[in-house]
C-alpha cells in the first residue's frame, strides 16, 4: 500500500493515525509531520520534497574525483550511445584501448 493511500485512509478515519504510522513503518512523530504537510499542501505535500535535487552537501564531481567534468561527460556519453551493451569491465577496456581515456577501473565502476 502506498503512503498516500495510508494517509487518505487515516484522514477518512477508516484507520487510526497510530495504525497508519505502523503500516507506513514510521514513528508517530513522523506521521504527525506527514499529516501536517498534507493539511498545508494537500496531496502534493505527501511526495518527497528532495526528489530530483542533488544534495547540498555533495562534493562536486571534479573536486572529489580529480577528473575533469568534460571527461566524465564524455565517458557517460560513450557508455550511453556507443558501448551500451557492455558490462563495466569490458567498457573500461574499450575506454583504454579504443578511446585512449585512462581512468581507473574503480572510477568507472562507481559511476555505473
Amino acid at each position: 500500500m502506498k503512503l498516500q493511500d495510508v494517509i487518505l485512509k487515516a484522514m477518512a478515519r477508516k484507520i487510526t493515525w497510530m495504525a497508519a504510522a505502523e503500516i507506513a513503518g514510521v514513528t508517530d512523530r513522523t506521521m504527525r509531520r506527514i499529516k501536517q504537510r498534507y493539511q498545508e499542501f494537500g496531496y502534493t505535500g505527501l511526495f518527497d520534497q528532495r526528489r530530483g535535487r542533488r544534495s547540498v552537501h555533495r562534493v562536486p564531481l571534479e573536486t572529489a574525483d580529480r577528473v575533469p567534468l568534460e571527461t566524465a561527460e564524455k565517458v557517460l556519453a560513450l557508455y550511453q550511445e556507443k558501448y551500451f551493451d557492455l558490462n563495466v569491465r569490458h567498457f573500461h577496456e574499450k575506454l583504454r584501448q579504443q578511446e585512449h581515456i585512462d581512468l581507473s577501473y574503480t572510477w568507472v565502476y562507481r559511476r555505473w
